[in-house]
């Protein structure tokens, strides 16, 4: 059994989803390794991960849409505002997704359906570098 480890680097533009399945899968194929498990951490409580539709924008752009009706900024809605009314807001829609996420490595390639794609999900209005710890386990 081998492993291996890094840490991603994503600069955002502010909220929205930033598809990293690129960089996941050129990091894992220059591990050498055919079968084993990709775990990723966002290492942040206002961002989270997801495997998510990868084809059509509207996708993303409804999934944007939903979490500003069930997780709305509003100044008088919530008690933790340190960092601005987008603050918790961010929080709420972390908790609803994840920050882990597990995907098989099979022949050398992540075993992702056709139509998914990985994304770091940014829940703040303005740009942020966000940390993604990366470990594969495998053969």
């Amino acid at each position: 059994m081998h492993q291996a480890t890094t840490m991603l680097k994503v600069q955002t533009p502010g909220r929205g989803l930033v598809e990293i399945t690129g960089e996941l899968q050129a990091w894992t194929g220059r591990q050498g390794m055919q079968t084993g498990l990709l775990t990723l951490f966002c290492r942040h409580t206002s961002a989270s991960l997801l495997v998510q539709e990868n084809a059509a924008p509207e996708v993303r752009a409804d999934l944007e849409a939903f979490f500003d009706r069930i997780a709305p900024e509003d100044r008088g809605l919530y008690a933790h505002d340190d960092e601005g009314p987008d603050d918790m807001p961010a929080h709420i829609r972390a908790a609803l997704t994840s920050v882990q996420l597990s995907i098989p490595l099979i022949d050398g390639c992540l075993a992702l359906g056709t139509w998914q794609g990985v994304y770091l999900f940014e829940h703040r209005r303005r740009p942020h570098r966000r940390d993604v710890v990366i470990v594969l386990q495998g053969e």
